[in-house]
């Protein structure tokens, strides 16, 4: 589905314009988490991702990416799981300006905003605004996260595979934890009513009817 790369294009090329817009990325934000939660799957990463559809486009089809391995400290675990926190203090830093704005604590102020710095551009978009200073200030924050994550993909894009970008994608590892956590609850019912778990092909000893596991028995499940 590239129709998702290409509304993710117009969506930054709409937001220099007129940063309203930005306010659309939430969609970006609470889908995956919704169908995570209650599918138990990553469907959005794999089919809808406009991100991830975009760097397949330019990277693939267009064949401006290497097309090399990510290297493994990119895949590990600490290296994903620290990009998520800095994702995530980046974020609540921009909520915690908004805030401060929307209660006049703080002036509206764009220089604050990384990776935006098209002064032609910020004046622009301003002008078309004309709503709440909380209102402006959180669509150029959000704008800001959304074309910062673009900006580090797009790179990665070049410099490894065209969806590398995947590999640490806050919003994946997110999706990811979910995904295991709603897995490892399916697993918990299935051995307390069951005593097996069909997901993993093992079979445990029940005790006390609250899924300890006391031992496992490898098995393969017969028709």
């Amino acid at each position: 589905m590239i129709i998702c790369g290409l509304l993710l294009l117009m969506y930054l090329v709409f937001g220099i314009f007129q940063i309203l817009f930005a306010w659309l990325g939430l969609l970006c934000f609470f889908i995956p988490l919704i169908i995570a939660i209650v599918k138990g799957n990553k469907g959005y990463c794999n089919r809808y991702c406009g991100r991830g559809q975009l760097f397949e486009l330019i990277g693939g089809r267009f064949g401006l990416s290497r097309r090399k391995d990510v290297p493994k400290w990119m895949k590990s675990k600490a290296f994903r799981y620290g990009f998520l926190i800095f994702f995530f203090a980046m974020f609540f830093q921009m909520l915690w300006t908004t805030y401060l704005v929307f209660f006049r604590s703080r002036k509206f102020c764009i220089r604050q905003l990384p990776c935006y710095g098209l002064e032609a551009s910020v004046e622009l978009g301003v002008s078309c605004v004309n709503v709440s200073p909380g209102i402006a200030q959180f669509a150029f924050g959000f704008y800001s996260v959304m074309l910062t994550s673009t900006v580090l993909g797009f790179v990665t894009m070049l410099l490894f595979k065209p969806r590398s970008w995947c590999v640490y994608c806050p919003m994946g590892t997110m999706t990811q934890l979910i995904c295991k956590g709603k897995i490892k609850e399916r697993c918990l019912i299935l051995k307390i009513e069951t005593g097996r778990c069909e997901a993993c092909l093992i079979q445990y000893e029940i005790s006390n009817g609250i899924g300890e596991e006391l031992k496992t028995y490898p098995f393969r499940i017969k028709n």
